[in-house]
Formats: C-alpha cells, structure tokens, sequence
C-alpha cells in the first residue's frame, strides 16, 4: 500500500487504525502524519501487524531530490533568501523545490546527524526507506 496524503483522514488515530485493518504486505508511508506530526516508535509498530495477524513491512517514504516546504526541517526564510543548494519549484508540485542533491548542507539534512531526516525515519522503527526524485540529475543535466 502505497500512502502519502494522510491529511484526508480527520486525525491520526483514524489512520492508524484505517492502515491497521488491512491485509497489504508492504506499506509506504510518510514519517509525519498530515506533514507535522511524526509517527512515534509504537505507531510504527503496530502497522507493522496486519489485520489478519501476520507481519508485514513498513517503508518510510523520504524525497532526497527535492525540499519539500511543509517538512519540518524547511525554514522560511529560504522563500526570500535561499541557500545555494536549494533550486527552483516544481511546477507540477507546488512547494516542492529542486535540489543540488550532492552539496553537503542538504545532505546533513537528510543523513548523516542526529537531527537529519533518516535519523528520525530509523528511531521510529521502520524497515527502509523508499527513496524518491532519485532522478533529479535529469533537471540538473547540463548545468
């Protein structure tokens, strides 16, 4: 089950409970419930058991091609005055924002410390990461 827009559930705990009652195999979901609120350890774990009482494997969905402005990490400023690293929006996802993947500013964000975002993917117990916009070299191309 692949499932990133929580926010059309009415609170957290409709969605857990929603994911819970299911027989899928593999989830893929978002670390943060309706983009804020982080998904504890427990949370983690009880999707990890499926309605039917077997076990199944929960991914944590991170973009590591584009800064995404409702993540907890974004800093509003980076609007008026943007770090070198960080590019223009996609059109077709407003803000999402393109990144220079390889500078080391964004890379301390998404790994690498105790603050980055794989960090609190790990310490909430999920079993891997689902990796997305890994084709961004395609919109750097040529640069």
């Amino acid at each position: 089950m692949y499932l990133l827009n929580s926010g059309t559930f009415i609170s957290k705990s409709e969605f857990l409970s929603t994911i819970q009652e299911t027989d899928y195999d593999i989830l893929i979901i978002d670390l943060f419930y309706d983009g804020t609120e982080q998904l504890t350890s427990s949370d983690v774990e009880s999707l990890k058991l499926k309605a039917n009482g077997g076990t199944r494997l929960a991914i944590a969905y991170m973009s590591i091609g584009e800064a995404e402005d409702y993540r907890y990490y974004w800093q509003n400023e980076w609007e008026i005055n943007s770090p070198s690293w960080l590019g223009e929006e996609n059109q077709d996802w407003p803000g999402n924002y393109k990144v220079r993947y390889w500078d080391e500013s964004w890379k301390s964000i998404i790994y690498g410390n105790d603050n980055s975002y794989l960090k609190k993917i790990i310490d909430a117990g999920f079993d891997g990461v689902y990796l997305d916009i890994i084709d961004a070299f395609e919109y750097f191309e040529g640069e």
